[in-house]
Order: structure tokens, then C-alpha cells, then sequence
């Protein structure tokens, strides 16, 4: 065995990915990842992710697990780039100055990477924080547009797809929906699906969010984490962070339909599996959330962003999800497992 996979042969998350760096300044005490899934040889786009983790290896195999889901998400939006993801550590508590200082050391890192890496906000991050990173590079993006906008209805199209293909009608009208974290992507859908469904579950950490909820629209229902999982519903839409479905908790779900915002969704295939046989219709989070990505590249393709061109793109996201639930129903096989061999099968040719 080579001295890498020596390295790397306890993190299931390793897909022989092309860059694995730690980024460190002693000056701001800076620590982080950046972790290119495919490309070098071409940009690779993935956001970076400021968060608070127990402890380095965890933030570490975030980011190895994130890079090659924005391999995934790229190759099913039809974008000639790579997968990446960029994660700082974030201590417990700090100040706005101690954060600004952190997010220049780690711009004036993604510099050293020439351009093979592009980058904008995760979760953390906000608008603000990318306008102070393209201060000190180049290679930020989601200055000139409005990533979530394009997430959030990337994510309502899968949900109408979802609808037709197990209902046969893509109406919300009388459909039930839980939506787990009530944060940017969450929030949008929330008012976008509020309108027409009967009753919508809520869940957020941040109740003064669940209250605002309830306040605006009178058919939101708040309900406890433990709750959500269990609910029975038309569609559980996981809105917050990753790893929501898992092998153990996939046996409580009372859906139809799992569509939702969130990235990595499933801990694991094995997860997408058991929907598969409790036959809960599962939207692969990287075909339906692809907006945002879609957006800042097309930012960067264009210098500048232009609302017309990039929702000709997101609208390409529903029939690339038909596409692959037809291929599901005519296999009988797990959706998940045939979106992933498609995907791999386009960013496996990439260098």
C-alpha cells in the first residue's frame, strides 16, 4: 500500500481527489481545509463553510465529503468544472474583526492555489463576508448574484417533479410538507411552497425563525426536531445541514417524497437504499440544489450575472430529475444509485 492511501484509508469520504490542503496563518491562527474532488487542470467550484467543529478531523472530512458531492452537482447541471470545497475552523465565539481577519488570511491562501479553485459562501459565510474575500482574490464568486435565489428554485422544481412522478400531478394544492431549518435556502421555500400547501411543518434551531414563520404564514405548523423525522407527510424537504437521512432513522420517515436544499442528505448509499424499498421518492440533493452553483458560474463564465440566462440553466434542473426517475422506475433500482453512476460516469473523464 503507497504512503496516500495509507493517509487516507480510514476516510470512506477519499475519492482519489486531486488536492488535499491545510490551510494555516499564524498571524490570525487561520485553520481550514481546502479539498479539490476533480480538476487542477480546470476550475473546481465549491463554496467555503465557516463552522464551529468538535475537533480538525471532522472539518477535514466535511470537506473531502463536500468537494466530491460539487463534483456530483456539477456534472448533473451540465458545467465543464471540477468538484471542490473550501471549510475554515471556526472557534466557539468570536468577534466580527476576528472573523474579517480570518476570511483575508484564507482569500490570500486560495491565491496560492492559481485559480484552480473558485470559491463563495457556505454556511457561515454571508454576502458580506464574500464581498471582503474578492478584496484580497480574484477566484471568489457570488458578488454580482444572488446564489440561493437559484438554489431555492432549483429546489421547488424538484419538489414539482417529485410531485408528478408520484402523484401524477405537480400541484402542492392539498400536500402536506415538513421543512427542516428555516435558514436562506429554507426560508425561500417556505414561501414559495406556503402558498399552495395545505399545512407546512417546521423545524429551526433559532425559534425566533419558527416564530416569524407562523407569524407570516397561518398554515405553518412548528414541530420538535424528534417530530419532523417521523411526520407523515407529503414531502420532507431537508433544509439544514448534511447526514439528515441515515440507515437508523430512515426506518421512522412517514413521507412520500424527500426534496430539500440541504447538501449530502443521505449518510449513506445504504440510506438511499432503504427509501428505495419503503418506496419514499428520494431527489438527489446535488441535481435539485444545483442553482446556486449554476448562478456563480455563470458569474464567472460571464463577468457579470444576468437573471434571464442563468434560469434558462436552473429550468434544465426538473427534466435532468425526470430523467433520472424514469431510469429508476424502468431498473427498479434505488434513485440514488442510478444518479450517482451518471454523474461519476461525466466527472471521472475529468482531469
Amino acid at each position: 500500500m503507497d504512503q496516500q492511501s495509507t493517509i487516507f484509508e480510514n476516510l470512506e469520504e477519499f475519492d482519489n481527489h486531486r488536492l488535499i490542503s491545510f490551510v494555516y496563518d499564524p498571524k490570525t491562527q487561520l485553520r481550514g481545509f481546502i479539498a479539490i474532488h476533480r480538476g487542477g487542470s480546470i476550475p473546481a467550484f465549491g463554496a467555503t463553510r465557516f463552522w464551529h467543529y468538535a475537533e480538525e478531523s471532522l472539518a477535514l472530512k466535511d470537506a473531502i465529503r463536500l468537494a466530491r458531492l460539487m463534483s456530483y452537482k456539477s456534472a448533473m447541471a451540465g458545467l465543464a468544472y471540477g468538484g471542490a470545497k473550501g471549510v475554515i475552523f471556526a472557534a466557539e465565539n468570536y468577534t466580527p474583526e476576528e472573523k474579517e481577519n480570518l476570511i483575508r488570511a484564507y482569500a490570500k491562501k486560495v491565491n496560492m492555489l492559481g485559480g484552480s479553485f473558485v470559491t463563495g459562501s457556505d454556511v457561515g459565510l454571508n454576502d458580506d463576508d464574500v464581498k471582503i474575500m474578492a478584496q484580497e482574490s480574484t477566484y471568489i464568486v457570488g458578488t454580482e448574484c444572488d446564489p440561493v435565489k437559484y438554489t431555492v428554485r432549483g429546489v421547488y422544481a424538484g419538489i414539482l417533479e417529485s410531485l408528478k412522478s408520484v402523484f401524477g400531478t405537480d400541484s402542492l394544492r392539498g400536500r402536506t410538507i415538513a421543512i427542516q431549518g428555516l435558514g436562506k435556502t429554507g426560508w425561500g421555500l417556505l414561501e414559495l411552497v406556503a402558498k399552495d400547501a395545505e399545512k407546512v411543518h417546521v423545524f429551526d434551531i433559532d425559534e425566533k425563525k419558527v416564530k416569524a414563520a407562523k407569524e407570516k404564514f397561518p398554515n405553518v405548523v412548528p414541530v420538535s426536531e424528534e417530530e419532523l423525522i417521523s411526520l407523515t407527510v407529503d414531502i420532507f424537504s431537508p433544509c439544514a445541514l448534511g447526514g439528515t437521512v441515515s440507515l437508523s432513522n430512515a426506518e421512522k420517515l412517514q413521507c412520500k417524497i424527500i426534496a430539500g436544499s440541504a447538501n449530502n442528505q443521505l449518510e449513506n448509499q445504504e440510506a438511499g437504499r432503504k427509501l428505495f424499498e419503503k418506496g419514499i421518492l428520494y431527489a438527489p440533493d446535488y441535481i435539485i440544489n444545483a442553482g446556486g452553483l449554476i448562478a456563480v458560474v455563470d458569474e464567472y463564465d460571464n463577468h457579470g450575472t444576468d437573471e434571464e440566462r442563468v434560469m434558462k440553466q436552473v429550468e434544465r434542473i426538473r427534466p435532468t430529475l425526470a430523467k433520472v426517475l424514469a431510469k429508476s422506475k424502468e431498473d427498479a433500482r434505488p434513485v440514488s444509485d442510478v444518479a450517482d453512476e451518471i454523474a461519476e460516469s461525466i466527472f471521472n473523464t475529468i482531469q
